[in-house]
């Protein structure tokens, strides 16, 4: 990466590109230029074959300038620094500043370039290249530009882990209209890096976090409980309930009467949550006291079908 600074004081990372990049950009660039110079000489050919020998040759030179000269020169203008190869390579040319080139940018590369790619074969614009430490030649050198890539490999995306599955749905009951956005987002960004950190440093930060959501949500993190975990259960909270919400608020527009839609939600979601224990190890054990209670006499079964609740006639407290 490279630092540059621009008019404004302002540090930009800038990666800049290097000899092979350069020089396959700079061959898909001639491959053009040669293809077009060709065209247009049979043209020229064709149509001044009356004309004397000073003329073709005066043609022949100004088609020369115009099309390996002035073409790329009205490219890189037009385009703010990206020709056809750059393009292909994923590059561009910028100031010094990072800003995007101007004509006389493009002039200086251009002319300059005649010298150094098309007289020599490009051996000059190597050695230059390979002796600067921002791969320059002296076309950028002279014209105060830098080349850059445009496409950085970029590591994918982090991925959030899912809560464990003995906490998912144990704070469903909490407020959290009180944590600010930017904490979700600080929260969000941890969880997918959090594979990237050092062990002591992502635990700190765990820590920090969870005890900012707890400040503001009023349910610290249990002692069982790690800080990540404890934030992943928040986050995937917070996530159900804006999936949640907006479902709910498009169920109207399909046609389906709202009052419908949520009572057939929560009644699945409520007794999971209520059934899940302070401890890890407990969980399995929690479901089991609910099958005693369904020797119940045929009154009560019949009550509780009647009644759209489950036959324990057992009210969970709120």
């Amino acid at each position: 990466m490279s630092e540059l600074v621009t008019g404004e004081a302002v540090a930009l990372e800038l990666r800049p590109a290097r000899l092979p990049s350069r020089a396959l950009a700079v061959l898909l660039d001639l491959a053009v230029a040669v293809a077009v110079y060709v065209a247009v000489t049979i043209v020229l050919v064709a149509s001044t074959a009356s004309l004397d020998v000073a003329a073709q040759t005066a043609l022949s030179i100004a088609a020369f300038v115009l099309v390996l000269v002035g073409g790329p020169i009205a490219v890189e203008t037009l385009s703010h620094g990206r020709s056809l190869g750059k393009m292909a390579c994923g590059l561009r040319v910028v100031r010094d500043d990072g800003g995007p080139i101007r004509f006389r940018h493009a002039l200086v590369r251009g002319l300059i370039g005649v010298i150094e790619i098309l007289m020599t074969f490009g051996v000059v614009a190597c050695i230059a290249s390979l002796v600067s430490a921002r791969g320059r030649r002296l076309g950028d050198v002279f014209a105060g530009t830098l080349v850059v890539r445009e496409r950085v490999p970029v590591p994918a995306a982090g991925f959030m882990p899912p809560p464990p599955p003995w906490l998912a749905g144990r704070f469903s009951g909490l407020d959290l209209s009180a944590v600010p956005d930017d904490l979700w987002l600080a929260v969000r960004q941890y969880l997918t890096r959090m594979g990237q950190l050092d062990p002591r440093v992502g635990w700190a930060m765990a820590e920090r976090l969870a005890a900012d959501v707890a400040a503001r949500t009023g349910a610290p993190a249990p002692r069982e409980v790690p800080p990540a975990a404890y934030l992943a259960a928040m986050m995937h909270e917070r996530q159900a309930r804006e999936a949640r919400r907006t479902f709910e608020s498009a169920q109207p527009v399909g046609g389906a009467p709202a009052a419908g839609g949520p009572p057939v939600t929560e009644p699945a979601a409520s007794p999971p949550s209520a059934a899940y224990p302070m401890t890890p190890p407990v969980p399995p054990t929690a479901a089991p006291p609910s099958a005693p209670s369904r020797s119940a006499g045929p009154e009560e079964s019949r009550d509780a079908a009647s009644d759209g609740r489950s036959g324990t006639g057992f009210v969970p407290p709120a």
